[in-house]
Parts: C-alpha cells; structure tokens; sequence
C-alpha cells in the first residue's frame, strides 16, 4: 500500500505540462482546487473530471498512475461516503430498514464529499508528479517574493515546503522496509483488535522516527558542507520566463471556472 503513494513524487517527461512554468502550475492547482469546493452537481464533477483527464493526457503521466496513488485513501474515502450516507438526515427517505435510513440528501452530500476527495488527491497529484522539486521551490518562492517587503522568509519557507513535499515517498519508503524487516522477524501488524494494532505499530514508529531525525541531520550537513546560506543573493541554473503554453493553460482554468459559476447559477 505505502509504495502506491505518488503524492511528493516526480514523473520525469517532456510534455506540454512539464514545460509549464512552476508558479503557473501551482496557480492553477488553487484555482481547480477551489474549483472542486464551488461543485454541488455531478454536471460540474463531470467538467472536472474532463479537465483532470485533459490534462493527464497533456502531461504523459499514465492515468493508471493516478489510480494507484488513490489506492492509500481509499478507506478514508469509503468511510466518507459511508458516514455521510447513514448519518446525514434528509427529508427524502429512499431506503428504511430496522434502524437504517438512507436518504436522498445523505447519498448526494457521500456521492459530493468522496468525488471531492478524490478530485482534490487527483490535481495536487499531477501538479507534484510534473514539477521537479527544484522548480517546485523556485515557483513557490517567486509567488511569495513580493512578501519579502515585510521581512517575510520566503526562500525558507519555500525550501522547508519543498523538503517536506520530498519526504514524504522517502518516508513512506523507509516505513516500508522497516515494516518487511519487522514481519520477517515475526511481527504481526494485520491481526488483533484496535489496541493490538496500535501496540504491534511500536516496533514500527521507533525505527522510524530514528531514521527521519537520521536523514534530517545529515541534509543539514550536506547543505552546510555547500555553504548554504539561505535565499540572499543566490542565482538561478533556470531562469523562469511566461510562455505562451502558460497563457493557454490559464485560460483554459479561466474558463473552467467560468463554466462551474454558470452552473451554479442556473441551479
């Protein structure tokens, strides 16, 4: 299951959404992000799953790699479209059985709430397999440059956001070797209640944290060791310049948008 996590993951390729510009991409992953929130029909779920299957078709990343990063979440999904279906009242009753009700209202709002879900893992998923770390850090820093006026950390808060992002499939990663090293030596994770879960999760945690502190402070030396100095003064290999790519792929979100607030007009 840890291996199917693509969120922090980069799929290297030269397609038209790779080239985009990182702060452009970012953008309109807060734009399709608020997108998703402003849906309430399957008419506008189904504009953004168009959009999302657009632009996987655009990036080259196969769709099957979106589908398996899903595969962690799908007990959370489920267990919103369960909550919502079984304990959200309505005043539509579709199904009545002993102390069981499901209503209208409570199946729409589990239908909304696991497609949102899903969409949201969806767009942040292609923007981070797309963009390289490196230029992950340099569009969040560049959005967040005109803040430097008020002596805000943009650079180091661009590089702590990216180390993190880049943590996790290291993280998940090392989880699962720890876990496979555990099992062989005969820990059991799987069986047991709740609370003999949680207790056979001790021999997992330990390792881990000890590894993450482990490769925390030897990214601190090797950045030292470079004479890392934080964001003043520092060049770029890359310089990043708007294209025209950028220009279409804002206004394709433009429209979107525009498509979505149409939609909830009419309703």
């Amino acid at each position: 299951m840890l291996k199917n996590m693509t969120l922090g993951q980069y799929y290297p390729a030269d397609s038209f959404v790779h080239r985009l510009d990182p702060r452009i991409k970012i953008v309109l992953t807060i734009a399709l992000i608020v997108g998703i929130m402003l849906c309430k029909t399957l008419a506008g779920y189904g504009l953004i799953l168009l959009y999302l299957l657009l632009c996987t078709k655009l990036s080259t990343v196969p769709f099957s790699m979106l589908l398996k990063g899903l595969r962690p979440l799908r007990f959370i999904v489920i267990l919103t479209f369960i909550l919502n279906l079984f304990f959200l009242q309505g005043e539509t009753v579709l199904v009545k059985v002993w102390f069981v009700t499901i209503t209208e209202e409570g199946l729409a709002m589990a239908v909304h709430y696991s497609l949102r879900l899903v969409f949201l893992v969806m767009a942040t998923s292609i923007m981070t397999l797309t963009t390289s770390p490196i230029s992950l850090a340099d569009g969040i820093e560049l959005l967040l440059s005109p803040l430097k006026v008020i002596r805000f950390p943009a650079h180091e808060l661009a590089m702590i956001m990216t180390i993190a992002l880049r943590f996790i499939p290291l993280l998940l990663e090392e989880t699962d070797k720890i876990m496979k090293a555990q099992m062989a030596r005969g820990a059991d994770f799987e069986s047991g209640n709740l609370i003999a879960r949680a207790k056979a999760m001790v021999p997992l945690l330990v390792p881990l944290f000890v590894s993450a502190f482990r490769r925390a402070t030897e990214l601190a030396m090797a950045m030292e060791a470079r004479c890392y100095h934080g964001g003043a003064n520092r060049t770029r290999l890359r310089v990043l310049k708007l294209t025209k790519q950028d220009l279409y792929a804002s206004l394709s979100m433009v429209a979107l948008l525009v498509l979505i607030f149409v939609e909830r007009a009419l309703l």
